[in-house]
């Protein structure tokens, strides 16, 4: 049988979804069908779910989004400020799941 023609993933969207966010909190909120990606400061929500639709072939149901400030820290003495991230709280539709362990 003759492959079926798969979708080409616009490069951009590597561009909005930069890295999953793993920690304890995101493990518990797989629970309730619910990934988070930290995603690009100037990333939209309808942005953040094309690209997370494309990539992972999944329905979304939602995207919640929040800016995490950067702490200001001290390093040998002298104050510097970490940079803000913004992350992606998305949704999926019943039955669907996403294996963030594993690459793009």
């Amino acid at each position: 049988m003759a492959k079926k023609p798969t979708k080409a993933v616009d490069i951009s969207h590597y561009d909005v979804v930069l890295a999953p966010h793993i920690t304890e909190k995101t493990t518990l909120l797989s629970e309730q069908n619910a990934v988070v990606f930290k995603v690009a400061n100037d990333a939209t929500k309808p942005q953040i779910k094309a690209a997370v639709e494309a990539l992972f072939g999944v329905n979304v149901l939602g995207v919640n989004t929040l800016t995490q400030k950067g702490k200001t820290k001290r390093w040998k003495g002298r104050p510097y400020t970490r940079s803000d991230v913004k992350k992606a709280i998305v949704t999926l539709a019943e039955g669907q799941t996403i294996d963030v362990t594993t690459g793009i």
